[in-house]
C-alpha cells in the first residue's frame, strides 16, 4: 500500500465487477493514470482508445473495438465516408441495387 493518494489497494467484488485494489487520485484536469500492471495485464498500448461507459454509479472502461453501424458485429469491419461496416452489411447494401 502506497499512502499519499497515489496507490491505496483493496480487494472487493461489486456485482459482476471485481476490484483490482488499485485507487487513484483525479488530477487538475479530470485524468486519471491507469498502473501500468493493469495496462500489461490487459494488452492496453500507449495510443489505444478506451470507451467510457457508466452504469448507476460506476464508470467503466473498454478496449474499443469498432463495430459495424447497422448490426453492431466488430468483424470485417471496414470505414466507408466515416462509418464503420462489416462485410455481411457491406453486401448486403450491395445487393440493393
Amino acid at each position: 500500500m502506497i499512502s499519499g493518494g497515489r496507490d491505496t489497494r483493496r480487494k472487493k467484488e461489486v456485482g459482476e465487477l471485481k476490484s483490482t485494489g488499485i485507487v487513484r487520485p483525479v488530477d487538475n484536469l479530470g485524468r486519471i493514470v491507469l498502473p501500468i500492471e493493469l495496462r500489461r495485464v490487459l494488452d492496453i498500448d500507449k495510443d489505444a482508445a478506451l470507451e467510457v461507459y457508466v452504469d448507476n454509479d460506476s464508470i467503466v472502461l473498454k478496449k474499443y473495438q469498432p463495430a459495424c453501424i447497422f448490426c453492431g458485429s466488430a468483424e470485417g469491419v471496414a470505414q466507408y465516408q466515416g462509418r464503420n461496416i462489416c462485410g455481411a452489411c457491406r453486401e448486403a447494401i450491395a445487393a440493393l441495387k
